[in-house]
């Protein structure tokens, strides 16, 4: 069922005991009689036909609503200066090829506006998988840029902590053996310390991605380009408010761990610990999913914090299960693309910047700097591609929640110079003046 107000297809035919002529039917059930003196509705004379074929005066003569073939001229209240116009192909009437074929209007979908990457209609899965791959393609400029800018930056952080550490450990294990325990012990809570602040770098790396990707992919729905300058202006205003609300959330998410995780501790039992840790799991992807709308709210919305996480709640709400398995599905299509390309270069680090390929087979490989570089690139073109999706998607499951409960599409296909059914197209004057 579709809870958007005031969505319904076109044409669709009056309730039950309704009829839009006044016509009331006889006690029995049966349609009144005609009126012999009425005219047919092309304007000659004849019998008038039944009521339920009379909905309204705009209606075309029957046999003339007809599907519109490629490159053939637009019939009925679709075409040019006629009602309805603006909603269909630029000639008006609806077009086949948004319904899977060439077929007639009375049994197609209704046809949506596409003024940009998706349909301004409630969409598929495939349609918004389909969304943020052709955002990636259309403004591949601007969209790579950016990601791969934040993944290089991230990856170097995280290089830099792992090859220190592996130094400092390598270290330790040729040191003196009476030292070598203190010595491990320091080089781990130094890696620690550094992987912390590597931590802290991708965290603000992923911030100024997410506000930036959000910003080009809600001008593509519009079919409106961005450049980097142009999405950096726009994400600006909203990037410490944005770093509160990701701030927020990983604390949400940790404190429901620390709880689960206290009985355990306190009664000194690993099993009461690993209780709490299921339970805490759960709670946890369900606040998760709940408020994962939230980014988009505040960033297109402008909302404060809290009023964006209450915003992507009422948006979930009753679709939670639907919004989970497509965020899952994203989750795991970027997981098997992003392992596809690294994998080449995890065999390629560890043959030229390892033990050689004898020490893979025989599993005694040990990782160098250049391991860690050769395998670092491959990250970065695996995060470079990966992040639009998983951002894109977040997106476009927040216009689509809002498309479904707030007809957004109404509003959108005005703010792309469309104009819909009761709208008056460009340039034309309104009916009485």
């Amino acid at each position: 069922m579709n809870d958007s107000p005031g969505w319904a297809s076109p044409g669709s035919s009056p309730s039950d005991g309704e009829r839009p002529d006044g016509a009331a039917a006889t006690p029995d059930g049966a349609a009144p009689a005609p009126d012999p003196a009425a005219t047919a509705p092309d304007g000659g004379t004849g019998a008038t036909p039944p009521a339920d074929q009379r909905w309204s005066a705009q209606q075309p003569p029957a046999g003339q609503w007809t599907g519109v073939t490629p490159g053939g001229p637009a019939q009925g209240p679709g075409t040019p200066g006629g009602p309805g116009q603006g909603w269909g192909t630029p000639g008006g009437g609806w077009d086949p090829s948004s319904g899977g074929g060439a077929h007639s209007a009375w049994g197609a979908k209704p046809y949506a506006p596409k003024p940009g990457v998706i349909p301004l209609r409630p969409l598929g899965v495939g349609e918004i998988l389909d969304g943020a791959v052709s955002t990636m393609r259309a403004h591949w400029r601007t969209v790579l840029s950016i990601t791969l800018a934040v993944a290089v930056v991230t990856q170097l952080a995280i290089t830099l902590v792992q090859g220190f550490a592996l130094d400092d450990l390598n270290t330790a294990a040729t040191g003196d053996p009476e030292a070598a325990l203190r010595q491990q012990l320091d080089a781990i809570g130094g890696s620690i310390a550094a992987s912390a602040v590597a931590q802290v770098i991708t965290l603000v790396g992923t911030i100024l991605a997410t506000a930036t990707l959000t910003m080009v992919f809600s001008r593509a729905v519009l079919g409106r380009t961005s450049t980097v300058a142009e999405a950096w202006q726009e994400a600006r205003p909203r990037l410490l408010k944005l770093t509160g609300l990701t701030l927020l959330l990983l604390l949400v998410v940790v404190a429901i761990f620390a709880v689960g995780l206290l009985p355990g501790i306190l009664a000194g039992s690993w099993g009461l610990g690993v209780g709490g840790l299921l339970f805490a799991f759960p709670v946890a992807l369900w606040l998760y999913v709940r408020f994962s709308l939230a980014s988009p709210a505040l960033m297109l919305e402008k909302q404060p914090v809290l009023k964006s996480l209450a915003r992507s709640a009422r948006l979930v709400r009753g679709s939670w299960w639907r919004i989970f398995l497509i965020t899952l599905l994203t989750g795991i299509i970027t997981s098997i693309v992003a392992g596809i390309i690294v994998f080449p270069f995890t065999i390629a680090g560890m043959i030229f910047g390892g033990d050689g390929f004898q020490g893979i087979v025989e599993g005694t490989a040990t990782y160098s700097w250049g391991f860690l570089v050769i395998t670092a690139i491959g990250s970065v073109i695996a995060l470079t591609v990966t992040m639009p999706i998983s951002a894109g998607v977040t997106v476009l499951l927040y216009i689509d929640q809002r498309i479904r409960r707030e007809a957004l599409d109404l509003e959108l296909a005005r703010a792309a110079g469309l104009h819909g059914p009761g709208d008056t197209p460009p340039g034309t004057a309104a009916a009485g003046g």
